[in-house]
């Protein structure tokens, strides 16, 4: 394959494992480190009460749907077409994909900030923000999504690296950002010296600030030598096929992206109708489930990377190995976070209060839900496989499956018993429908054609074949 990068060659050709594991190393630490400028500033808001606290929570499933649309849908579908175009060897495109992802970031930036400075209030009161909580809710929110758009490009630029294979500028990059967030968050929250304080809007701004100077960052990396492709605004000619090729795997993610934030959402006002302890407790104990999103994007990204560059170079077979390896990756690291969860609730939640109702909400759903992560991990990671190969109808049925099952059977529960135990068995069993409905579609060959269940791998791989020959 002459003329092909030495980057894309390794996704093409080097051991899957180890390869998977030296991508995923750097992007785990860059995720962990992003979920970590969260976890700071729940920290620090936990200081200024529950209310505060029930506040964030009800705001938080609305930026996860940001950060997660941003970098995970969205961004999923730009690192896909980008590793795609270089696979089949398309350069000119992939370079003129670096400009198209950032007029996307733009525009859904600014519906994102339109949106919520609008129905934030509402939206609010739906989930059970009532009082005080609510006041806090809204003013964390009109901060932190005002500044919207830099959400949007810091992720974005960050899936045009990662579309090429270079998972360590953004780990370098989201890692020097939370050293800033550290003492930044809680100078702003409390103040210090001439510094007022500004309560809870002060962490939106210090989350705003890790957003701007990271995406300084990765605008000047890619316009230096050492980037596989160049932020240029010279010569620029806007194309709908390169949109179309973002939009037609970032969309479809965005349904399924949307879907877990709903369930989550739903978990919460659900929670909401015993008060704001509960929330705080239910928020506060899901930001594990969250923080599990990060670390699977961590395996997620580079796989995706790879799926994508392997099927815009027609190696079939490789692809679907390399979404096993990863998958099993996933499931044991999630399952052992889940089960330690489940086993000590307590060291987790207590770090970010210790009023009654809320430890005792919190440990009720990490008990309930935490052994079922590790179906949660595989379903995350096939769906950013499922980005790289540009199949996601099954993934989002594997989605609306949860929040099915989660929704409506949370509610009905809730209904009959009056309990929210019961509900957070639910939201476990959500899970697990989640995970084995994409795992068991992508096995019966969904990639390549109809479903046909069961099908053995000797079976799936004879099919690659004729499809490779045909």
């Amino acid at each position: 394959m002459s003329g092909v990068d030495a980057r894309t060659r390794v996704l093409l050709e080097a051991p899957i494992g180890r390869t998977l594991l030296r991508l995923a190393i750097p992007n785990v630490v860059v995720m962990v480190a992003q979920a970590a400028v969260g976890l700071i500033e729940t920290f620090f808001v936990g200081k200024l009460g529950n209310d505060a606290l029930a506040g964030m929570a009800l705001v938080f499933p609305i930026v996860m749907l940001m950060q997660m649309t941003s970098a995970g849908a969205m961004g999923g579908g730009i690192a896909s077409a980008i590793a795609r175009a270089l696979g089949a060897g398309r350069r000119e495109d992939a370079q003129a994909l670096v400009l198209h992802a950032v007029i996307v970031a733009l525009c859904f930036g600014t519906a994102f900030t339109l949106a919520l400075s609008v129905g934030g209030r509402w939206l609010y009161a739906q989930m059970g923000g009532t009082g005080a909580s609510l006041e806090a809710a809204i003013s964390y929110s009109h901060w932190v999504f005002a500044g919207a758009v830099l959400v949007w490009l810091f992720n974005s630029l960050a899936a045009v690296i990662r579309g090429t294979g270079n998972m360590a500028v953004p780990a370098k990059v989201t890692v020097a950002g939370v050293v800033l967030v550290i003492p930044l968050s809680p100078l702003l929250i409390f103040g210090w010296g001439p510094v007022p304080g500004m309560g809870i809007a002060g962490g939106a701004t210090a989350l705003l600030l890790y957003y701007l100077f990271g995406s300084v960052a990765l605008v000047v990396y890619l316009r230096s030598s050492r980037s596989l492709l160049l932020i240029s605004f010279r010569r620029a000619q806007l194309r709908w096929p390169m949109f179309r090729d973002i939009l037609r795997v970032g969309l479809v993610s965005a349904i399924a992206t949307v879907c877990i934030n709903l369930s989550i959402a739903t978990a919460t006002a659900l929670a909401g109708q015993f008060g704001p302890g509960a929330i705080a407790g239910y928020g506060t104990a899901s930001r594990l489930e969250y923080l599990l999103v990060p670390l699977m994007f961590g395996f997620g990204s580079p796989l995706l990377a790879m799926v994508g560059t392997c099927i815009g170079a027609n190696h079939k077979e490789r692809a679907l190995r390399a979404t096993w390896v990863g998958a099993a990756m996933a499931f044991g690291l999630a399952e052992a976070i889940g089960l330690l969860a489940a086993l000590f609730p307590r060291p987790w939640l207590l770090l970010f209060g210790n009023d009654p109702v809320m430890l005792e909400t919190g440990t009720q759903y990490l008990r309930a839900v935490g052994p079922f992560y590790g179906f949660f991990g595989v379903g995350l990671v096939l769906y950013f496989a499922s980005q790289g190969a540009g199949r996601l109808y099954w993934p989002v049925v594997g989605n609306l499956a949860r929040l099915a099952v989660a929704g409506i059977g949370g509610w009905f529960v809730l209904r009959g018993t009056g309990q929210l135990a019961p509900v957070f068995a639910v939201q476990g069993v959500g899970l697990l429908v989640y995970g084995v409905v994409i795992a068991c579609a992508i096995a019966g060959g969904a990639w390549f054609g109809r479903v046909g269940w069961p099908r053995t791998p000797y079976a799936l791989l004879q099919r690659l074949e004729k499809l490779q020959r045909s």
